[in-house]
């Protein structure tokens, strides 16, 4: 399990009074992203295990950065290995992650740099 999710626990045992020092209390919270990726990483690997896609946590302390890699078993791109990198930024409810292909590609959603240009609303 990811060092981020130890954490938690840990955090979440620890419901005592606050710290006279408030630098102390603010290195002891968690954000509202970290605690919805560390359930989100958790249901990946309960209920999400696909042998066509790699997830890669590169510093597993940071769970909002992450590397996915996709080998897909059929269609077009069969066979095909596609490298993406996706950054969950802090206001991630309300702010989607940032998603870039890595691998050189041509497909109508992504553009030659990388970015990828569809909604996932």
């Amino acid at each position: 399990m990811l060092t981020l999710a130890s954490k938690l626990k840990r955090d979440d045992g620890v419901r005592g009074p606050r710290a006279s020092n408030p630098a102390s209390d603010s290195t002891r919270r968690v954000s509202v992203r970290d605690k919805l990726l560390v359930k989100g990483e958790r249901n990946l690997h309960l209920n999400f295990v696909v042998c066509t896609c790699k997830v890669n946590f590169p510093d597993p302390n940071k769970l909002h950065y992450f590397q996915l890699t996709v080998i897909p078993d059929e269609g077009y791109y069969q066979g095909g290995k596609f490298q993406f990198e996706i950054e969950v930024p802090d206001a991630y409810n309300m702010v989607p992650p940032k998603v870039k292909c890595l691998t050189r590609i041509w497909h109508p959603n992504i553009t030659e740099t990388g970015e990828i240009c569809l909604s996932f609303v």
